[in-house]
Formats: structure tokens, C-alpha cells, sequence
């Protein structure tokens, strides 16, 4: 089983799609796709040049959205049999391609490599580079376990923090999981999961005040991290990492 490349997905509800993917677009300075989906529910950013697309947007039929990962693969269904061994679910299995469900209930889909290869640029000191995982305390420990097995060829390890946990993808690949231990359960949602955007910022400050111009609106100050929300009503965070390698920065890395 090899994992070629790596999507981010943006979800938003479907009245808002349009907002979701004219502020992504222009955050990542890429233009669109045509729309695809019997809706028209999905659309590709388009970086410049010789780079390959790794951030799609979604319009969601139900629920908030927030993010999800697509891992392009050479074996779409073995792929799936090894997520299925480990403990993950099949929510859907489509004409080539497939969604599924980890333990915590985080949906994810395989899906054929088409020859990606080429990571996109930094943009203006930034480059989404991150799914982050939002996993109930209950969850997390089995969680982490799930992903570190079956992302086998990629680096795990604790993050800067307790609650976190970092999985690193081999050189090349554009997208990392952050695995996110909540400081409380979430009674009543199941095991639905949650996951948002991280942004790797060369300075945060600049950042913030680009996204603030096209719409995005602050919500809350962390160690190390901005949570901001963008006009489509998706939360995000935009976090003091180098984008060039995604590791912490200056007195974040302490």
C-alpha cells in the first residue's frame, strides 16, 4: 500500500460553497477547477506552474462541514482493506474510490493517484499544510494509535503540547494530520468527528491581517496558534510553523 499524495479538503455547507471556495482560493492563490459533483459540490484549487492541486472545497448537504483528508493511492481497495483491519469503518464505496470512517468517527477517503508529484508554493509566507483531528478525550489514545498504524511510512510522535500529536507524511507529500485532544467529551454527537485547517505562518500577524481583508474574522488567541473563522463560517487556525518544513518556529519550538 502507498499513499502518492495528499488532499485537504475544505467542507462547508452547501449555501455557502460559494464563499468557502472564492476566500480558499484566494488564501492559497489558486484559481478553479471546473465544478464537479451531481450539484456541481466540488471544486479543485489550482496552484500556478508545474504545481499539483492539494486542496479541494466541498459543499456539504448537511451538518457545519470543517475538513476532511483524501489519500491518493496506487490500490484503491487495498488501501481500504488495511484501513478496515485496523479499525476503520466504509461510510460509502463509490466507482473507484471510497470514504471512510476512522474509530472517532473522522471520515476520510481513498482515492487513485492521477500522477500528482509537484507540492505547491508558500503564499505569502503561509501555506495550508495541516488537517487537524478534533478527538474526545475518550477517543484519543485509539485514535492516534489507528492513524500512526496505518500511515506506517509516516513519522509520529507527541507534539509541543500534551494534547497533541503530530503525524509527519515522508518528503514530498503536502498534507499533515494533527491529532487534537478535547478538553471534554462532546455528549450526544456520536462518533461523527470534527477535524479544521491549519495554516503554517511565517508571521502570524501579516497573515491574520491578509485573511481579515478577505473576510476572515478573528475568534481566539492560543498559545502559539490564531483561531480564525472564515467567511463561509468554517473555524481555522493559523499557526507559527515554517511553511517551508512545518515545524514550530522561534520561541514555539521551545
Amino acid at each position: 500500500m502507498s499513499i502518492r499524495w495528499t488532499y485537504a479538503f475544505v467542507d462547508r455547507p452547501a449555501e455557502s460553497f460559494a464563499r468557502a471556495h472564492a476566500f480558499w482560493a484566494a488564501v492559497t492563490d489558486t484559481r478553479l477547477s471546473e465544478f464537479r459533483g451531481e450539484q456541481g459540490e466540488f471544486v479543485t484549487l489550482l496552484p500556478g506552474g508545474e504545481a499539483d492541486a492539494c486542496v479541494k472545497v466541498q459543499g456539504v448537504g448537511s451538518g457545519a462541514g470543517g475538513a476532511h483528508l483524501d489519500f491518493a493511492v496506487d490500490d484503491v481497495p487495498e488501501f481500504v482493506k488495511s484501513a478496515l483491519q485496523r479499525g476503520a469503518g466504509l461510510a460509502a464505496e463509490h466507482d473507484g474510490w471510497a470514504v471512510l470512517r476512522s474509530p472517532a468517527g473522522q471520515l476520510f477517503c481513498a482515492v487513485p493517484w492521477q500522477g500528482e508529484s509537484v507540492r505547491p508554493p508558500v503564499v505569502r509566507g503561509s501555506r495550508l499544510d495541516q488537517v487537524c483531528l478534533d478527538v474526545p478525550p475518550s477517543l484519543y489514545d485509539t485514535e492516534v494509535a489507528f492513524w500512526s498504524d496505518l500511515l506506517a511510512g509516516w513519522a509520529s510522535a507527541p507534539g509541543s503540547r500534551p494534547e497533541f500529536h503530530v503525524l509527519r507524511p515522508p518528503a514530498g507529500l503536502p498534507v499533515r494530520i494533527l491529532l487534537q485532544r478535547l478538553g471534554e467529551e462532546r455528549p450526544g454527537e456520536g462518533r461523527s468527528g470534527s477535524a479544521h485547517l491549519d495554516l503554517a505562518c511565517a508571521d502570524i500577524a501579516a497573515a491574520r491581517a491578509r485573511h481579515e481583508e478577505l473576510g476572515a474574522a478573528f475568534v481566539a488567541q492560543g498559545a502559539h496558534w490564531t483561531v480564525m473563522r472564515d467567511p463561509a463560517g468554517g473555524v481555522y487556525c493559523l499557526t507559527a510553523r515554517d511553511p517551508e518544513t512545518g515545524g514550530l518556529t522561534g520561541a514555539s519550538a521551545s
